[in-house]
């Protein structure tokens, strides 16, 4: 069990050699071609350094990863990622930057590449036959009338100036939430069939938007919450997808407070990396969350920088 005491959040060597016994099992992996015929290099400007005796390109345990170019130390994103994973309702990228002795902007900068690396990479299908997938829709965003009126929608009033995100969740496993433009049957049969196994039964609320891709599945229920329904027969009801919609606004409310729309997706991933290994240790899914940094990268840049 991992806890903040461990030399890996404090002390670079320890940290270095973590990631190298956690990506590669103690034996370095030629992040350009492959090999493991490599060479650790020796001398301080060389520190952490492996030459490939194959391809003959040097490379160091960041590349490859979502922390490829980056001059943070390895031991503030160990313990960055150690906090994000094991704050159940999120941790702000200012209560880290205060914690881990960084910058807002490099917070920030940190957190959404942890997120990145909590995203998992072609997921199996939810369900299957004789399980049971709950679907339901949410609206993230305050209330129209509390912004100033200069930044009030001119759309009217309602979810429609919020951001819909659409959650399935397994009985008893796995939760996918989306960031969607909107919620509508099409779209909500998209993000059903290519997420959950049609072999599976499907349990949603009254919104007729399900009643169409409903057919395809096993079977279809749902409870008319229009109707003050939430249980029927023991069985049918969203409540599970419901639970996990709970704790993702009280992220929002009390630690986030708001999610802009361009980076809505990676906060959903986030709380379903969470709710997904809810079941181990704080250490084991900082260590989940570690495996994910491979192969991935994550770059923004500036819309000035792009024009020029």
């Amino acid at each position: 069990m991992t806890n903040l005491t461990d030399p890996i959040f404090h002390d670079e060597k320890a940290a270095e050699k973590h990631i190298e016994v956690s990506r590669w099992n103690g034996e370095p992996v030629c992040a350009h071609c492959g090999s493991t015929n490599v060479t650790r290099m020796k001398g301080k400007t060389q520190r952490g350094m492996f030459q490939c005796n194959d391809c003959r390109d040097k490379f160091t345990v960041r590349t490859g990863t979502v922390m490829e170019r980056s001059h943070v130390p390895l031991h503030k994103w160990l313990l960055a990622m150690h906090l994000l994973a094991s704050s159940k309702k999120g941790i702000s990228a200012s209560q880290i930057a205060r914690n881990i002795g960084v910058t807002y902007k490099t917070a920030w900068f940190l957190c959404h590449r942890i997120r990145e690396a909590m995203t998992p990479i072609n997921p199996e299908p939810l369900g299957g036959p004789g399980k049971v997938v709950e679907a339901d829709e949410t609206y993230i965003g305050g209330k129209d009338k509390n912004r100033h009126k200069s930044k009030r929608s001119r759309k009217g009033t309602g979810p429609i100036t919020k951001q819909s995100v659409v959650a399935l969740v397994e009985r008893e496993g796995h939760v996918r939430s989306f960031h969607v433009a909107n919620v509508t049957g099409p779209l909500l049969r998209s993000v059903l069939v290519q997420n959950a196994d049609r072999r599976s039964w499907l349990m949603t609320d009254d919104f007729r938007g399900y009643v169409t891709v409903g057919k395809e599945y096993a079977g279809h229920a749902a409870v008319k919450h229009s109707l003050g329904e939430y249980v029927k027969h023991g069985v049918v009801h969203s409540n599970t997808v419901e639970n996990f919609f709970s704790i993702m606004k009280r992220g929002v409310i009390g630690t986030y407070h708001h999610w802009s729309e361009a980076h809505l997706g990676r906060y959903t991933a986030e709380f379903d990396f969470r709710y997904n290994h809810r079941d181990i240790t704080d250490g084991e899914r900082t260590a989940v969350a570690l495996k994910g940094i491979e192969g991935k990268r994550l770059t923004y840049r500036r819309v000035d920088k792009l024009a020029a």
